[in-house]
């Protein structure tokens, strides 16, 4: 069974730095994408980054410059640094894993964590 862990949210103030890191154990597929998405309160999800199995890292606008993707494929984990955290960053933060980096096609999520970015 896949299973999909994320961990690293927390509260910081404006400005500051998280790193949330994710692991998926489990998944054989030849293709893949992981990615992170968010989601506050009444906004509709976001994908924050996405990785493809080719290593093809993709980022959303509103995080460019400030957030970076990393993958370590030896230990299987995924890393988003996050710096200069914006109060509107605050969300809940997923890690996924799928056939492809669309969020309809992600077959595996994570159950979130939490960052809180006060203002």
């Amino acid at each position: 069974q896949v299973h999909v862990q994320e961990s690293g949210g927390g509260s910081v103030q404006a400005g500051g730095t998280l790193r949330l890191s994710c692991v998926a154990f489990g998944y054989t597929g030849s293709t893949y994408c992981m990615a992170w998405f968010r989601q506050s309160p009444g906004k509709e999800r976001e994908r924050v980054a996405a990785i493809e199995s080719d290593g093809t890292i993709t980022y959303a606008d509103s995080v460019k410059g400030r957030f970076t993707l990393s993958k370590d494929n030896a230990k299987h984990t995924l890393t988003l640094q996050m710096n200069s955290l914006k109060p509107e960053d605050t969300a809940m933060y997923y890690c996924a894993a799928g056939r492809w980096c669309a969020e309809r096609g992600m077959d595996y999520w994570g159950k979130g964590t939490l960052v809180t970015v006060l203002s």
